[in-house]
């Protein structure tokens, strides 16, 4: 089941698929089955590919009618033996589901901020405080097994979310809790020994900066980032 698993998560990774796998009649019930999965494991994976596929705008009325999946991401946030970053990922994809049939996601702007906020393409529960984006430009993500190896080191960072790769660019778009410094991205990253990565931040005239990895002028509190 878990290698299924790991498959169809992949394949929503790559936006051409994503379509098609909400069309596919036997895709979403098997993933909402992974959803109440025992190993949490299983469930984070399972979220992630739901993830994927709600990026895409159009499949999100059809994510949300799918029986069984509002009700499983639900169990997913109440359930006591869900880790914290599990918790925020099913309850950020239960937010963007529910605000499927809107134009404009409606807790989405602050004062004064809001049409930053709403251009944000990750997700759109970027009203929820204890999360934030950080993009990486990663050197050295030339394949997919160095993907891999870059997968594997953020998924053994309390408080990473979720992560998406834009391999053209050699870019990871990685969500975290607010508490968790954008540095300790950059280590576990330069400790793979093959890869390095800088975060892409905004200057104030909205143009892009890379901060070099580990150094003090790390920017890590940018709330959220516009690609």
């Amino acid at each position: 089941g878990s290698v299924e698993l790991n498959w169809l998560r992949d394949l929503a990774a790559d936006p051409m698929n994503r379509r098609a796998i909400v069309q596919d009649h036997g895709c979403l019930p098997g993933l909402i089955l992974f959803l109440d999965h025992p190993d949490p494991q299983v469930v984070y994976c399972a979220l992630l590919a739901v993830r994927y596929l709600a990026e895409c705008r159009a499949n999100r009325e059809k994510l949300k009618a799918e029986l069984g999946m509002m009700l499983s991401l639900q169990n997913v946030v109440q359930k006591s033996t869900t880790p914290g970053e599990t918790k925020l990922l099913a309850s950020e994809i239960y937010q963007l589901l529910q605000t499927a049939a809107g134009a404009d996601e409606p807790q989405a702007a602050g004062p004064g901020r809001g049409g930053a906020q709403r251009k944000a393409q990750f997700f759109l529960g970027s009203s929820n405080k204890r999360a934030k984006t950080v993009i990486l430009q990663i050197h050295g993500l030339d394949d997919p097994g160095r993907r891999s190896l870059c997968e594997e080191a953020l998924l053994k960072i309390r408080g990473v979310i979720s992560f998406t790769f834009q391999m053209a660019v050699k870019r990871c778009v990685v969500r975290i809790r607010s508490d968790l410094k954008a540095e300790a991205l950059a280590s576990a990253i330069a400790a793979t020994e093959v890869m390095t990565a800088q975060q892409v931040v905004k200057d104030e005239n909205g143009d892009e900066v890379r901060s070099p990895a580990g150094v003090s002028g790390f920017v890590s509190d940018v709330e959220e980032l516009i690609i």
